[in-house]
């Protein structure tokens, strides 16, 4: 099924935070669960009913399914090189499709994905199609030469101009290209979300 940009924002609504990406999301202007009670809805979430809303809002975010976000958080318990959370972190903030969006190539993550998918995007001058691909540090990544000309990036260069992406990453605005220059932090990502307890969730 086709979802809507009014179902998503109804998303948005429910977890009582932004999580499409599109600059008119309805929560903006209505910041309230959807339906005729949801200015006077003020019950109070259980402590399981936070996780799930923080597992929802993260899962959302970056538009994943249920197996494939589960996957990521458990990949990152499991493994003991670097601690949890910055791991997940780098699991989410280092897929293809998210740089894309970081970069400003995208408007969302889900624009971005399209892009990726539709064959826009090279990695070290390697055509890759896979959202979920994960980029390394050092990697750069750029619109293919024929794909610059098409008429979906034709505003870019204005865009691009006013946008400055997050410093792990660096832009050349002039050949649409972007560099991985370091991992994803952590702090920024955690003054809105909380990762111990999406793992908790999981953990149950």
């Amino acid at each position: 099924m086709k979802t809507t940009s009014s179902n998503t924002c109804k998303i948005c609504r429910r977890l009582g935070q932004s999580v499409c990406g599109r600059e008119k999301c309805a929560f903006k202007r209505k910041p309230y669960p959807p339906g005729i009670h949801g200015k006077a809805f003020r019950r109070g979430l259980s402590e399981y009913g936070l996780q799930l809303r923080d597992k929802q809002r993260v899962k959302f975010l970056y538009g994943l399914r249920e197996r494939q976000f589960k996957k990521y958080i458990l990949s990152s318990v499991a493994q003991k090189t670097i601690p949890t959370g910055e791991a997940i972190i780098r699991s989410l903030e280092m897929r293809l499709d998210n740089v894309v969006y970081r970069l400003g190539i995208a408007s969302t993550r889900k624009a971005a994905r399209q892009i990726v998918g539709h064959g826009h995007i090279a990695v070290n001058s390697k055509s890759v199609s896979a959202s979920s691909y994960k980029v390394k540090v050092g990697d750069e990544i750029k619109i293919k030469e024929r794909s610059a000309q098409k008429n979906l990036f034709a505003n870019l260069p204005t865009v691009l101009k006013k946008y400055s992406p997050p410093e792990w990453l660096a832009l050349d605005k002039d050949s649409f290209a972007g560099k991985i220059v370091s991992h994803p932090p952590i702090d920024e990502f955690n003054k809105t979300y909380n990762i111990s307890s999406i793992v908790e969730y999981y953990s149950r």
